[in-house]
Order: C-alpha cells, then sequence, then structure tokens
C-alpha cells in the first residue's frame, strides 16, 4: 500500500531572496543609502558602541563622490533619524544639514574613502572588545569560522598618537588599511570598511564578536588554530561584502520595523 504522494518542490524563482537593490535615480540611491545609515548608527546603538561623542559611520553620496553622509556630533546613536544626518565634503565642512561633524573622526574616514573608490561606507567606534584587542596590539586568530572571514584581510595599525587631527595622521591610516576590509588601530579600535553601508556595518559587529570570541576563548585556555588552507577557503566562502550585505538584512528588518520613526 502506498502513502500519500508528497508535495512537490516549489520552484525556485517563487522563493524570496533579497539582493541589493538596484536604483532608478540618485536621488533613491541617495534616500537609500541614508536609510541604511540611519538604521546602523541606531543598531550600534543598541549594541553598545556608542561611548561618549566618539564613533562615526560615514556613507559616500552616490553623486558627489567627494562628499559623505555622516551621524551628527553629539546626537544619541539611538535617536538618529534621516532627517537628522549631515553631508559633509572632504575637508569636514558641513554642505547639508544643520549639525556639527566630529572632525578628529571625519579626518580618518575621508582618507581612508579618498584612498578607496571602491569603499561605499567606513565604521569606527569606540567598542569595548575591539578596544581591548587593539590594547593587545593583536590582529584576529583564525580560530572560528566568523573570525576566518577577516584571515589575511584585516591589519594592524601599529601606533596610536592620540586624537586623530591632521590629514596626514589619516592617510597613514588609509595605507595600513590598503585593500582590505578592516584594520585594528593600537590602543583605539576597529575600522571596517565595505562597498555598501549594510556590508560595513556588517563588518564591524562581526570583528567586534570574533575581538570577543578571541578575548573570552584566550582566557579560558589556549585556542586552536584554523588551519592556513581552510582559513583561506573559509574567507573565500564568507569574506566578501555580498556575503557581508546578506547577513546583515535580518538586522536591517528588526530594527525598521521596530523603529520606524528611523525613516523621517
Amino acid at each position: 500500500m502506498h502513502g500519500p504522494t508528497p508535495p512537490a518542490p516549489l520552484p525556485t524563482d517563487r522563493l524570496q531572496f533579497a539582493m541589493p537593490p538596484m536604483h532608478d535615480s540618485v536621488e533613491d540611491e541617495r534616500r537609500h543609502r541614508k536609510e541604511r545609515l540611519a538604521g546602523a548608527v541606531r543598531l550600534f546603538g543598541r549594541l553598545g558602541y556608542e561611548d561618549g561623542v566618539s564613533g562615526h559611520i560615514t556613507a559616500r553620496d552616490p553623486e558627489f563622490s567627494d562628499c559623505f553622509w555622516v551621524n551628527p556630533f553629539g546626537m544619541p546613536f539611538k535617536h538618529v533619524t534621516v532627517s537628522d544626518l549631515v553631508l559633509a565634503n572632504a575637508d569636514g565642512q558641513v554642505v547639508e544639514g544643520g549639525y556639527h561633524v566630529n572632525q578628529a573622526a571625519f579626518t580618518v574616514h575621508a582618507q581612508v574613502h579618498a584612498a578607496r573608490p571602491d569603499v561605499v561606507a567606513v565604521a569606527h567606534c569606540h567598542s569595548v572588545h575591539g578596544r581591548a584587542l587593539a590594547a593587545l596590539g593583536e590582529l584576529l586568530d583564525p580560530i572560528t569560522q566568523e573570525s576566518c572571514a577577516f584571515y589575511e584581510d584585516h591589519a594592524l595599525y601599529d601606533a596610536y598618537t592620540g586624537v586623530v587631527v591632521d590629514a596626514d595622521e589619516g592617510r597613514r591610516i588609509a595605507t595600513a588599511l590598503g585593500s582590505r576590509k578592516a584594520l585594528v588601530l593600537r590602543n583605539h579600535g576597529l575600522l571596517t570598511v565595505g562597498d555598501s553601508i549594510d556590508a560595513a556595518a556588517w563588518w564591524f559587529m562581526s570583528m567586534e564578536r570574533s575581538c570577543q570570541v578571541q578575548l573570552t576563548a584566550r582566557a579560558a585556555g589556549r585556542p586552536l588554530l584554523i588551519d592556513h588552507r581552510a582559513a583561506t577557503a573559509t574567507r573565500e566562502q564568507l569574506g566578501g561584502d555580498l556575503v557581508a550585505w546578506i547577513n546583515y538584512q535580518p538586522l536591517w528588518q528588526d530594527i525598521s520595523r521596530s523603529e520606524p520613526d528611523l525613516l523621517s
């Protein structure tokens, strides 16, 4: 006796899977970037990355490539809306918006953007575990699947000269970053970049968690390293900006649905 016929698989073209959107106009793309920027700043606030007035995420304007949207100086991360965002030129001068920008932070971001025309967004905050690893002057070890995404794709800026206020120091940081996705700023914290705000934000969050795991594992014992071949293969699978964008989408859905006022 035969059982019931199992249901047929659905055609894959009937299943939803988000991919980065295409934009019909520069205005649409600008609005999209500003929405994602405000959402990322709020997520960073939720995760405790805010420390006084330190920390910024910048996003290149899609039309004026040497101008960058950034969260307002001194505004709580959790309160930032699209209309609060500030547009500044490469010299840190505000060209649109009603707030100041953090000149020290912007000096670094502007130089990274200048050195990396492929980069849309740069994220830097004074997160706890990122600062702890930075205080050791160390890189992430390949000890988890997530940390392998950064394997041989992040670097150490092995200097600390105080608050960065001059372009030369910003250029040295950009040079240390090179073509990689992330940088450990010794005695300072983490910096990540991406070809979208979503990717840069995801890399920062993933890197911060990887720092936490590494410090926790080392405190508990002797972490076992993933070998070079496996770590490289894992990075090739998981280390691209498209994968970062996809990983970030549940976070975007959460923040945009639970705090829709960020879009105002």
